[in-house]
């Protein structure tokens, strides 16, 4: 701990500056910085946790001591703190650890003065003569108020014409400029040591993010993927390992310790190769391959994948309800909206086949001047490798849907407590495109149900849903009929 006297702080508060002139702090401590640090790397999870280990260079003396490890993360949780020699294992032992969060601020100086002596400075604005007085700060509450010789005195004291400063003989202890854990160890070796500082923290997250262009057939994308990192832990990790692991990890819900107000600095993207993944216990794991600096207050974007002519499937479906068929209704809807879909595969066959994390996919396509146009987006979970993406981009302007039930009865009860029903219906699918389209009609029907008849085949996807592809011809119409009987 570095000792100084006739300590002040410079700050601003609407009737009161100080000047700062230096700063103590008491109890003799081993002080580590950033520049003792020789590697960090952060593996950052998906639910605001990060793992931090933190490889430093001090310089240790045997016996009792305090080792001051400053810039750590200002969200680190102490509980999961573990401190180790790397080059002297077993040199040292741990007795105590404490995190000193309570940043200095002017604010917090006068909160850790109240009851004690400070000295008031006043400038004579005519003639620049200073004049100090003792002073005993008595609150801070709501404004400053000081006890100056047999007077009190307020901010309204602090006029422009009676310009004034606090200054502070030491900084206390417990107030830190930075994020700071202080152990408590006792050291057998007198020696430069290697240590790694490990914890988890708060503060870092991640999200993927991902870009794909549809061909002008719609029939292929263009998929980049990226990852996009926000750091608002309160320290900075330079040129750190970074890995990503991507997956739901169970974490005991608990208050977190002190969680500080931070701004995002302007986002920074970093084009580069795609990411390694691999797989880690029943998640995956994403690695870059080259040392990252994560800053404080900082949004950062690191290329996450990429992958040209990824072959897709747009499909047209108009969905429909399950309550209808246990009543009549008559009418069911006029010009209803049909959803537009796009899915493919994330198989190494469609130059694809890499677990993709989940997050945000947005859809683009050029339109007849070649400038490409958002055209709708999705978030898909967590896709592993072999299976299909399918998003939902939005609802088809030129293409919609009438339905109406047609008929409707109550048959005689089957057995005690069932029942049962035939109804039929007609859908009128028009298409104002000018060329022909092709929707899927998805009808979700529960009970025990089969299709009487009807003017196109139907295919049961499930158990409750049958399901139909119909043709629509270019600005023109199609008409599905069915009449179903459904027992309950």
């Amino acid at each position: 701990m570095f000792k100084h006297h006739a300590v002040a702080a410079l700050f601003s508060l609407p009737f009161v500056t100080l000047s700062a002139i230096g700063f103590a702090q008491e109890g003799a401590e081993i002080r580590s910085t950033l520049s003792d640090q020789q590697n960090v790397a952060v593996t950052i999870y998906n639910n605001n946790l990060a793992l931090v280990k933190d490889q430093r260079s001090v310089k240790l003396n045997s016996g009792m001591q305090k080792l001051a490890l400053r810039d750590v993360s200002a969200q680190i949780r102490p509980e999961t703190v573990l401190l180790k020699s790397l080059s002297h294992p077993g040199s040292f032992t741990l007795l105590e650890q404490n995190f000193d969060f309570d940043l200095l601020t002017p604010e917090k100086l006068l909160e850790k003065y109240v009851g004690k002596t400070v000295s008031f400075v006043k400038t004579n604005p005519a003639t620049g003569e200073e004049k100090s007085e003792p002073a005993t700060v008595m609150s801070v509450n709501n404004g400053v108020v000081l006890k100056i010789g047999n007077r009190i005195e307020t901010g309204q004291f602090f006029t422009s014409d009676r310009a004034g400063r606090i200054v502070f003989d030491n900084i206390p202890a417990n107030l830190r400029d930075r994020p700071t854990l202080v152990t408590h160890l006792n050291n057998k070796v007198t020696a430069e040591q290697k240590v790694e500082l490990s914890y988890l923290t708060g503060g870092l997250g991640w999200k993927a993010d991902y870009v794909a262009e549809l061909n002008a057939k719609e029939d292929s994308i263009d998929l980049s993927g990226w990852v996009t990192l926000n750091n608002t832990s309160g320290a900075t990790y330079n040129n750190a390992k970074l890995q990503l692991v991507a997956g739901d990890v169970n974490q005991v819900q608990e208050r977190q310790p002190h969680a500080m107000s931070m701004r995002k600095d302007v986002m920074m993207a970093e084009a580069a190769a795609p990411m390694v993944q691999e797989s880690l216990f029943e998640y995956h794991m994403y690695t870059l391959e080259r040392p990252t600096t994560i800053a404080e207050n900082q949004t950062k974007q690191v290329a996450l994948l990429a992958a040209t002519g990824v072959p897709a499937r747009k499909e047209l479906v108009l969905r429909g309800a399950d309550y209808y068929y246990q009543g009549a209704y008559g009418d069911l809807g006029t010009k209803m909206k049909v959803g537009v879909f796009v899915e493919f595969d994330n198989k190494e066959a469609t130059k694809l086949g890499m677990p993709l994390p989940k997050g945000i996919m947005r859809v683009y396509k050029k339109d007849t001047q070649g400038n490409a146009q958002f055209v709708g987006e999705d978030s898909i979970d967590h896709t592993p490798k072999n299976e299909t993406v399918r998003l939902k981009l939005g609802e088809a302007f030129d293409v919609t849907a009438d339905k109406k039930q047609t008929d409707f009865k109550a048959l005689p009860r089957p057995a005690k407590g069932n029942s049962a029903f035939d109804s039929a219906y007609e859908i009128v699918i028009k298409n104002a495109k000018k060329e022909k389209v092709t929707v899927v009609v998805q009808e979700p029907i529960n009970g025990d149900w089969t299709i009487l008849s009807e003017n196109y085949p139907h295919l049961k996807a499930s158990s409750r849903l049958a399901q139909w592809k119909i043709e629509v011809p270019a600005e023109g119409s199609s008409t599905l009929t069915y009449r179903t009987r459904v027992k309950y």
